[in-house]
C-alpha cells in the first residue's frame, strides 16, 4: 500500500519541484482533482483538499497521505467546505494557514453542473451552478488573496471548461465558467503587483470513473469522440500536467492566460457533443416574397376599405 500512489503517478516535471510549498485544491478528492493533487504530492507539495462532501473527501486524502514515502516533503490534509458558503471558504484559507503556514498555490477545480436544455433550466438549478462554479471560484480567489497571498504572492489555476463554440445542454456552467475566465483577467492585471499570477485551464472532454457516474449515460463521452480531432477522450493526468506547469516557475511570465486541454476539440465545436434534431423553423428571408406579400396586404385593405374621399 505505502508504494502505490507513487507506483501509478509520474510527472514530467523534476522530482522535488514543490518541496515545501503549499497548495489548496478544491474538489481534490475525485477526478481531475484528484489527479492534481497526487500530482502535486509526487512533487513533494502539501496539499489541502477541500470539498463539501467529507466522507469521501477524507477517505480519499487518508489512502493518498498512507501512499507518502517517508522522506518526503509532501502531506496531506482533508477539509470540509462547500465553496458557495462565504464563512465555510474564510475557515478554509485560515485553517491552511494554521497548518501549514503559507498558501502557494490556489487550484479552484470543485464545481458542479447537470444536463438540461436552456429552456428547461429553473431559477434554482441555475442559482446553484452559477453560486457553486462562479461565485464559489470568486471567494476562493479573493480569500486566498486576503488571507496569503496579497502579502505575499502565489499562483492560481482555475479549472474552466471547452466553452468557446457554446455548450448546449450545459448552457448554466458554460456561463459560469465564461464569467470566470473574465475575472481572471482582470485579477492578472490588478494582483500582479502582488506577486499573483493567475490563469485558467479549460478541458475538453476527460473521461474519470467519478466524472462518468455522474451522468445516467456515461456513453456521452464516446460519443464526443468524432468532434475531437485527437480522436480519443482526455486523460486527467494531462489536465494536472498543465496545472502543476501553470504553477511552476516555468510559467513565471505567464498570467491571465487560459491552456486548452481538449485535443483540439475547441476547434470543432459540439457536432459530437449535442446532435441537432432536424426542423424547418428558420427559412430564410426572401426579398421578392417579402414584398410581394406587401402587395397583396395593401391590396386586400383597399378593396376592404373602397376609395377614401377628401372632405
Amino acid at each position: 500500500m505505502a508504494a502505490s500512489i507513487y507506483s501509478k503517478v509520474s510527472s514530467v516535471f523534476r522530482p522535488g519541484l514543490f518541496s515545501n510549498k503549499v497548495a489548496i485544491v478544491t474538489g481534490g478528492g475525485t477526478g481531475i482533482g484528484k489527479a492534481i493533487t497526487q500530482e502535486l504530492l509526487y512533487l513533494g507539495c502539501k496539499v489541502v483538499v477541500a470539498s463539501r462532501k467529507f466522507d469521501r473527501l477524507s477517505k480519499a486524502a487518508n489512502e493518498m497521505k498512507s501512499s507518502l514515502p517517508k522522506d518526503t516533503t509532501a502531506d496531506i490534509k482533508a477539509i470540509q467546505c462547500n465553496i458557495r458558503k462565504e464563512e465555510e471558504v474564510k475557515s478554509l484559507m485560515k485553517s491552511t494557514v494554521e497548518e501549514f503556514g503559507r498558501i502557494d498555490y490556489l487550484v479552484n477545480n470543485g464545481g458542479g453542473q447537470f444536463p438540461s436544455p436552456f429552456a428547461n433550466i429553473s431559477l434554482k438549478g441555475w442559482n446553484a451552478v452559477i453560486e457553486t462554479n462562479l461565485t464559489g471560484t470568486f471567494l476562493c480567489c479573493r480569500e486566498a488573496h486576503q488571507n496569503w497571498m496579497g502579502e505575499h504572492g502565489g499562483s492560481i489555476v482555475n479549472i474552466i471548461v471547452d466553452l468557446w463554440n457554446g455548450f448546449p445542454m450545459m448552457g448554466h456552467t458554460a456561463a459560469a465558467r465564461a464569467g470566470i475566465e473574465n475575472f481572471t483577467r482582470t485579477c492578472a492585471q490588478e494582483w500582479a503587483q502582488h506577486g499573483i499570477r493567475i490563469n485558467c485551464v479549460a478541458p475538453g472532454t476527460v473521461w474519470s470513473e467519478t466524472a462518468a457516474a455522474n451522468y445516467a449515460d456515461p456513453s456521452i463521452f464516446e460519443g464526443a469522440i468524432p468532434a475531437v480531432p485527437a480522436k480519443r477522450l482526455g486523460k486527467v493526468e494531462e489536465i494536472s500536467a498543465a496545472v502543476c506547469y501553470l504553477l511552476s516557475p516555468g510559467a513565471a511570465y505567464v498570467t491571465g492566460d487560459t491552456i486548452k486541454v481538449d485535443g483540439g476539440s475547441g476547434l470543432q465545436g459540439f457536432s459530437g457533443k449535442f446532435v441537432l434534431p432536424d426542423h424547418d423553423n428558420m427559412p430564410p428571408y426572401t426579398w421578392e416574397e417579402d414584398i410581394k406579400k406587401r402587395k397583396e396586404e395593401e391590396e386586400d385593405a383597399h378593396t376592404r376599405t373602397g376609395p377614401q374621399s377628401k372632405l
